[in-house]
């Protein structure tokens, strides 16, 4: 995908040049333009991206907004730019009184580095609180390239975007909230399961024991549902490669080690979230051990170097060719959580 290599390569212009960057303007030009570039848009035509863009303010005149990409002559996406050293939690609300004046639908606040784009979901022309989309352009996921894609000009479609922007503002809120109750029950989260098994009156001392013993609870269940997986799906490789014949040298020469096995338990924990355990199929050769869709050579998920002092992960682009990333450990798998799904992806659709 052309945009994803594009998107990289300013990541590590970025990382290489932010240290000498000291200006707002700096920023602009060497961070946000770039950004600006890379979606389709020419930063040189004044038809297209217009600097200082004008969004007066009722009475108070003469207030602009960094810039604006116009298309067919309306302003489609509004920006404004803060150097890269600085939080952008304070300035949102800048940018909240532009998009009232402007007939957009998507305003971006960014200093070059994390993104943040808002539009209207809550209330007509009235930017939302919270960012449908936010992303740090140098820890960049699969999943925000897609969705950084849908504002190149040539898809860019107002409505397809304002209606996965719900899905994406709400489920990524949803996430948080989980996470944050795995990690510290509320009280009224408590409540709602104690409620349930406890017959008694749900005093101070009973929520404070059901705090603790609904946090457990969760965890252990998550746990014990990703390990009957695991195992099902390993006893049933385990009872297929036994039930095959093999030469006698082909067993001497490949070894699958504790190692492999974990990091294959590990992609399946993975993966799992899209397909059924018994299609995850792991199989052993001397130079790497694979894993694969329905025990399908054809349909490689990814495979694992771990044989040497030096450790990948290699994940399957589009056409089937590797793209190799380093391991410190095989929990280091996790990183490539969005990549190993949309591998899925390719086969399935």
């Amino acid at each position: 995908m052309e945009i994803q290599n594009q998107l990289k390569a300013l990541a590590e212009k970025i990382e290489q040049l932010k240290d000498k960057i000291d200006t707002e303007e700096s920023t602009k030009h060497a961070f946000v333009l770039p950004f600006i570039n890379l979606l389709g848009y020419d930063t040189f035509n004044p038809l297209e991206v217009v600097p200082e863009f004008t969004a007066d303010l009722g009475l108070k005149k003469g207030e602009k907004v960094d810039y604006a990409i116009f298309q067919n002559g309306q302003p489609i996406v509004i920006i404004e730019c803060k150097n890269w050293k600085e939080k952008l939690n304070a300035h949102n609300s800048q940018l909240f009184r532009y998009f009232h004046t402007t007939k957009t639908r998507f305003a971006l606040l960014t200093n070059g580095i994390e993104y943040r784009f808002y539009t209207d979901l809550e209330a007509a022309n009235k930017m939302d609180e919270k960012p449908f989309l936010e992303f740090n352009i140098t820890e960049l996921k699969e999943s925000a390239v897609h969705e950084i894609g849908k504002f190149h000009k040539s898809n860019f479609d107002v409505e397809k975007i304002v209606d996965n922007a719900s899905s994406l503002k709400y489920t990524k809120e949803i996430k948080k909230l989980i996470a944050e109750e795995l990690l510290a029950p509320s009280y009224h989260f408590v409540k709602l399961f104690a409620g349930k098994v406890h017959s008694g009156r749900l005093t101070e001392k009973v929520m404070a024991e059901f705090t603790d013993l609904v946090s457990k609870a969760f965890l252990q269940t998550i746990s014990e549902k990703v390990n009957d997986r695991l195992n099902a799906a390993l006893n049933k490789e385990s009872e297929k490669q036994q039930e095959e014949v093999q030469e006698p040298e082909a067993v001497s020469k490949i070894i699958t080690t504790e190692e492999e096995l974990e990091g294959y338990r590990v992609i399946v924990a993975i993966l799992r979230r899209k397909l059924a355990v018994e299609r995850i199929v792991h199989r052993d050769t001397q130079s790497y051990f694979g894993i694969l869709l329905d025990d399908n050579n054809r349909k490689p998920l990814c495979r694992l170097y771990l044989g040497s002092s030096t450790k990948y992960l290699a994940l399957m682009d589009e056409n089937k060719l590797e793209i190799r990333k380093p391991l410190q450990t095989v929990d280091d798998i996790y990183q490539y959580e969005t990549e190993l799904l949309n591998t899925v992806d390719y086969y399935e659709s």
